[in-house]
């Protein structure tokens, strides 16, 4: 950098340098307007986007259905770059004005479940699916689930938001994230060594909640900084990667809700598991 800079004695917010995302956060909670969510007919009704953190809802929820538990749901799609999440009705759900938010309405009161990780941890415990009961082996999908939680901000707010969007490219916050992202790669890298899944021999929420962060960069499709960070040395991640892209389940998930690349990848919202077949962008138009 050119130029020092030399923090103010109080901090004032001045959104146009917040970069591509400046219209997603404020210093401040709360609605900004009123604005109900509306409702389907499932139990489930998710309230997401396809970013990294949607997409692991929508897999956990392709996976229980394909598993053969009663677990339709609703995708509804909030546009956080429009300001969807300050609506109302959303922050009624998930204070925080964050995707994904979940309201489970198949008791007697409906609940709000938000934070990506409580929704996995949610609906594996209420259908006994992908994290064990009990035992050391529930403790270590605990422990990766929650190394995804601490480290992904990291990746996406540190590196991702220095490397892909900031308006100015600067060399030491891209160093520092870098270094960093590295890092979790190799940890990842190390343990994939001599077990076919995060956490052991099982499928499970801990590689619902890596996959879409780690797993993309690893095929490099996050940020498009895979031969920056030489991915592509990282191979048993690479190889876990392409094993989760493979299942069906994840195909589909990762449509749910999204909004970029190939119009029929995108199921801006889901309904009914014949939407994969009829309701894509391909099929409806971009506009509808």
């Amino acid at each position: 950098m050119s130029d020092t800079y030399t923090p103010p004695e109080v901090w004032t917010w001045e959104q146009e340098n917040g970069g591509t995302f400046a219209s997603t956060n404020r210093p401040i909670a709360g609605s900004t307007h009123d604005k109900e969510l509306p409702v389907g007919e499932h139990p489930f009704q998710l309230y997401s986007m396809g970013t990294p953190n949607g997409v692991k809802i929508t897999v956990m929820f392709e996976e229980l259905l394909a598993a053969g538990h009663q677990a339709e749901y609703d995708a509804w799609l909030i546009r956080i770059g429009d300001g969807d999440q300050f609506g109302s009705g959303f922050v009624d759900v998930n204070p925080n004005s964050k995707i994904p938010a979940l309201v489970d309405r198949s008791g007697a009161e409906p609940l709000h479940v938000f934070e990506s990780g409580s929704i996995l941890i949610h609906l594996a415990e209420k259908f006994g699916a992908f994290l064990p009961s009990s035992g050391p082996e529930r403790t270590e999908v605990m422990n990766w689930l929650m190394w995804q939680m601490g480290s992904a901000p990291y990746l996406g707010g540190g590196f991702g938001h220095f490397y892909a969007y900031a308006p100015e490219k600067w060399q030491y916050p891209i160093d520092r994230f870098a270094m960093e992202t590295k890092r979790q790669l190799d940890v990842l890298d190390k343990r994939l060594a001599d077990r076919p899944y995060i956490a052991g021999n099982d499928y499970s929420i801990a590689d619902m909640a890596i996959w879409p962060w780690y797993g993309n960069l690893a095929l490099g499709r996050q940020y498009n900084a895979g031969t920056f960070l030489s991915v592509h040395e990282y191979k048993n991640v690479v190889a876990w990667a392409e094993k989760i892209l493979d299942r069906p389940t994840v195909q589909r998930g990762r449509m749910v809700n999204r909004t970029m690349g190939n119009p029929s990848e995108q199921l801006w919202e889901r309904h009914d598991a014949s939407d994969f077949e009829t309701q894509t962008q391909d099929k409806i138009g971009e506009n509808a």
